[in-house]
């Protein structure tokens, strides 16, 4: 009897820390909208989280990371903001790279599963 089911493999990729889960898809995509809008609250708002939500990932991945991800700019005439340091650049296409050599590997698998 033969049969033409198709199988997937699912991968959902974090990276942790001593402390536990340090960066997920979650904060790829807050730190994409920091570096999008320039700013934490308008980040925040883009997903629909709160303020005080953002703030805190945003100190507790400067704070866990080996330099800061995130750095605020001080308020002046056009008031404050946030952009991303190179290192918060960097986490973002490490994080992708490493998420893409996982999902080819799995697509790859995927063909040989039979059962």
């Amino acid at each position: 009897m033969s049969s033409d089911k198709k199988y997937s493999i699912e991968v959902r990729v974090w990276i942790e820390e001593a402390a536990g889960p340090f960066l997920g898809i979650g904060k790829i995509w807050l730190l994409e909208n920091i570096q999008k809008t320039g700013s934490i609250t308008n980040a925040a708002k883009e997903m629909k989280m709160a303020y005080r939500q953002a703030w805190q990932l945003v100190e507790e991945m400067n704070r866990r990371a080996e330099s800061p991800l995130v750095e605020k700019l001080l308020g002046g005439k056009g008031g404050g903001g946030a952009k991303l340091t190179e290192a918060g650049e960097k986490a973002i296409a490490v994080f992708y790279e490493v998420e893409k050599r996982i999902k080819d590997f799995a697509q790859k698998e995927m063909q040989n599963l039979k059962f």
